[in-house]
């Protein structure tokens, strides 16, 4: 029996990228003689722009709700069946950060010898919405337990990329608003663990990263008003990509779910753009080739890295970085790269 990865696929462009992950991944699956199995989502998830011609604000609500239900119930499902990988396309952020609270998710980063672990599980991004006219009123949750599966999260992960552990520990919070008690989780924490943390405000955080290199081995873990922001400048200056040409990825916190990891685009649904065949698929490619390494095919990511650099070198891109090739002749380019690296024959 081989290898099952889930596929959770929202509108605007999102059907044009499964079929992306689905071709790469089989032919990286191919190329490695692993068996690979994509278990896909029933439901087509909304995006923001789909929802917007609901009739109402509750039926707007009431779609929200039952997507994320949906896409919860179809994480904890593949947990159960034994898998532990899925890939998704963009959805509507508010139902996708309702799973993420009840999931507990955070997102991880690698710049270099900057790691950054993004909390997805609670702040304003997480919480609930309450409508009076002309008034939404949202309510936001902090909780010790879900910060100190967050903490402990990061440090593992900081620790297994260098074994030495993290040189810096910065938690970038508005820890200021929650009358000492999130100050007091961390004091906790640091002292059951024995790690050294420094809780900073974001624009302190910010004012440091201006000041000074972090060093190396530095672990950032932030709350998601903060990570989301800074995202596009941390890869700015310490990345080597754009954010729409990388994928993320999420892991599930909750013991439901533990261990199931999240791989997504960072670009958005696109919807302005659907079925038109030039979303571009660079993002997509590398999240199929992450999961690829992930379910056995060792190697796959340092393979389509090399065949994305040879695109990049020829020119061949989507006109959304000023290329003229479509989704689909992008795709094709890259696997005959991918058979070059065997030296194979191309035909033709």
């Amino acid at each position: 029996m081989g290898a099952v990865v889930g596929l959770a696929v929202g509108r605007g462009t999102g059907a044009e990228l499964a079929a992306v992950f689905e071709r790469v991944l089989g032919v990286l699956a191919a190329r490695h003689g692993v068996a690979v199995a994509v278990e896909r989502s029933p439901r087509v998830y909304h995006s923001y722009f789909s929802l917007r011609d609901e009739a109402d604000l509750a039926a707007m609500r009431e779609r929200t709700r039952e997507d994320a239900e949906h896409y919860e119930e179809f994480c904890r499902g593949l947990v159960r069946r034994g898998v532990d990988v899925v890939f998704r396309t963009a959805v509507n952020a508010q139902s996708l950060y309702q799973v993420r609270e009840r999931l507990r998710a955070v997102k991880v980063d690698v710049l270099g010898e900057l790691m950054v672990v993004r909390d997805q599980a609670q702040g304003f991004y997480a919480g609930e919405n309450e409508h009076s006219p002309g008034v939404v009123e949202r309510t936001t949750v902090f909780r010790r337990d879900v910060t100190r599966d967050v903490l402990s999260f990061a440090l593992r992960r900081a620790r297994e990329r260098w074994p030495a552990g993290p040189a810096e520990v910065v938690l970038a919070y508005k820890f200021h608003l929650l009358d000492g008690a999130f100050e007091r989780w961390v004091r906790e924490f640091v002292a059951e663990h024995g790690v050294a943390v420094r809780l900073s405000q974001p624009d302190t955080a910010n004012r440091d990263l201006l000041a000074r290199e972090p060093l190396p081995r530095t672990l950032i873990v932030a709350g998601n008003e903060w990570g989301d922001i800074m995202h596009a400048v941390l890869l700015h200056r310490f990345g080597t990509r754009r954010p729409e040409d990388r994928c993320g990825e999420n892991a599930y916190l909750h013991p439901d779910v533990a261990g199931l990891v999240e791989y997504q685009t960072v670009h958005g649904s696109a919807d302005d753009i659907a079925g038109q065949g030039v979303v571009n698929p660079v993002a997509t490619v590398r999240a199929a080739a992450a999961v690829a390494e992930r379910v056995g095919c060792t190697g796959a990511v340092a393979e389509v890295e090399e065949a994305l650099a040879a695109l990049a070198r020829n020119g061949i891109r989507t006109p959304d970085t000023g290329g003229h090739h479509t989704t689909q002749a992008l795709v094709n380019v890259l696997l005959i790269e991918l058979e070059r690296h065997d030296g194979v024959p191309v035909a033709g």
